[in-house]
């Protein structure tokens, strides 16, 4: 069994949505398609994937290094056939000659493709991915139901409280139960309102959470910290750089309450030092590592097990990017939960169809793969990459 050849593209939608760095919403991303050599049904098994939002797409990186480098491997070295499946040598042929350090730079590349492996694998054993992944790392445990938040409440020319309160109300009606609204982009008295808004329509500030996405400098983070720390909130994301670990550890000083941070470390090394220097308390602090963005699926069996050693359990851990992978994940490795976009990324979020967030939870379903097939307006953009066979 071999991958025979792997397409990808940049697919993109317009949003005029922004975060607290004023920086509009990317949305964009790439979507892969690996073809096999298996033919099921008059069609080669094809395993998909794509590359979830937040970060350019790495259409680039794939076409003119990854997919090369993964079609001239060894049939041993890439090996599909589910009983002999080895996902840690398909990981390290792919960064193999890869300069070590500068992670972001090719993590998102390479996690798109081992993905879309796990894909393939998946669906030529004939089972949905959370069943393989929970069989090979965590002794074959599932989650039938999985919690599951919205990340909304961006900024929008002309958006103010009466909006963001008429939005949360929305997700509620739609069956969610924690909603995460960003903070930091207005002066502070501002995002106050902001989050008084959404308060009163959530009631238990347990079920609000606030994402400052790195935007506020050293200067206002005291503010932030002393402001916000009296309302209880479910958690405050990204309140410093990405990769100042002092300055993440003193916020967390100053603001005592639930800190969530880590989508943007592209590796293992990176989550180890921001569980070693960031401050951050196994227990109270959640880590939300995006899966494809940092080397795919059995990477991220390596951080768990590297952060055990900090005392982190799965229940803290909460992956960004909220698509079938990260639900796949979250199912097989008992996370905590994963996160929605139903109103941001169009065709580039969501789940599959048929599923419904009921009382704050989605229940998964019963799919080959990733379950892509099921989520139309995605799996759309991805069979334009193997028209002849659709």
């Amino acid at each position: 069994m071999r991958i025979v050849e792997v397409r990808a593209k940049t697919v993109r939608v317009e949003t005029s949505m922004f975060n607290a760095r004023g920086s509009r919403v990317n949305s964009a991303a790439t979507v892969l398609a690996a073809i096999t050599d298996v033919v099921r049904g008059g069609r080669p098994v094809i395993g998909f994937s794509y590359s979830a939002t937040g970060f350019q797409p790495p259409t680039h990186q794939l076409n003119e290094r990854f997919i090369p480098k993964l079609l001239q491997m060894k049939e041993d070295e890439l090996n599909i056939d589910p009983r002999h499946f080895d996902p840690a040598a398909t990981l390290q042929a792919l960064k193999k000659g890869e300069k070590l350090g500068g992670d972001g730079e090719r993590a998102t590349a390479v996690g798109t493709i081992e993905c879309a492996v796990w894909d393939a694998v998946a669906k030529l054993a004939q089972a949905p991915a959370y069943k393989l992944i929970a069989d090979r790392y965590n002794g074959g445990r599932l989650a039938g139901k999985v919690e599951c938040y919205v990340g909304g409440g961006w900024y929008s020319p002309g958006k103010g409280p009466d909006a963001l309160r008429d939005e949360v109300k929305k997700y509620l009606d739609m069956g969610y139960r924690t909603v995460k609204i960003k903070v930091g982009g207005l002066p502070l008295a501002e995002d106050l309102k902001r989050v008084d808004a959404a308060l009163a329509v959530v009631g238990d500030p347990k079920r609000l959470a606030v994402d400052a996405n790195s935007g506020i400098g050293p200067e206002r983070r005291p503010e932030f910290a002393n402001a916000l720390k009296g309302y209880g909130l479910r958690w405050f994301e990204e309140p410093t750089h990405p990769n100042d670990y002092q300055g993440n550890a003193e916020f967390i000083a100053m603001y005592g309450n639930p800190v969530a941070t880590g989508e943007n470390q592209f590796s293992l090394e990176e989550l180890r030092n921001l569980a070693r220097y960031g401050g951050m308390r196994p227990g109270t602090d959640l880590l939300q590592w995006d899966i494809p963005h940092a080397y795919g699926i059995h990477e991220a069996a390596n951080i768990i097990g590297m952060l055990a050693g900090f005392g982190w359990s799965p229940a803290s851990m909460i992956p960004h990017g909220g698509n079938q992978i990260s639900l796949n994940a979250s199912a097989a490795f008992g996370f905590g939960a994963c996160e929605a976009y139903p109103d941001v990324f169009g065709v580039l979020s969501g789940y599959a169809d048929g599923l419904e967030v009921v009382d704050g939870h989605l229940t998964i379903g019963h799919w080959e793969g990733f379950g892509f097939e099921g989520q139309a307006g995605l799996f759309s953009k991805m069979k334009e990459l193997v028209p002849e066979h659709y």
